[in-house]
């Protein structure tokens, strides 16, 4: 990665998180002058957006991040999809599916999987996410899907 675009992504998280704390502009200047000397993000060096990154986290910014997409065989690669397509719409990282392949086979990380095991965890998550639809009240067919008739 090039330095400016290193230096782009911590302006962008600076701005993330001035907004997340709900910092007013004037505010946000004052926290500037007071951790690096100076008043705009333009002006920084990538020590000092360092700094104020980490007066932000004191202040009670976490910046989150879903991590990366595990690396896996091209014959995986449709079920990496639905795999992440599942932890996007529920709002989980991948984290989460590499705990589901802990549970379930003791494997540390997904891409460690076979194709057996990978769509068994695939189908684990895709339960976990429709109790969690049924649990937030759901849109009311969940007895549907098993047969049953509400007449």
């Amino acid at each position: 990665m090039k330095p400016s675009d290193t230096r782009k992504k911590m302006i962008a998280k600076i701005k993330i998180g001035q907004k997340e704390l709900a910092m007013a502009e004037q505010d946000y200047r004052a926290m500037l002058l007071r951790v690096t000397g100076k008043s705009s993000c333009a002006l920084l060096s990538e020590g000092e957006l360092e700094r104020v990154l980490r007066e932000l986290g004191r202040l009670g910014f976490a910046s989150q991040s879903a991590g990366r997409r595990p690396l896996r065989r091209v014959a995986a690669k449709p079920l990496m999809g639905k795999i992440e397509a599942l932890l996007l719409d529920n709002g989980w990282t991948w984290a989460y599916a590499n705990g589901t392949a802990k549970r379930m086979f003791g494997v540390e990380r997904v891409e460690y999987l076979d194709n057996e095991r990978l769509h068994k965890v695939a189908a684990a998550l895709q339960i976990a996410a429709n109790r969690k639809r049924k649990n937030k009240g759901g849109d009311g067919d969940g007895d549907r899907t098993r047969g049953t008739s509400a007449a």
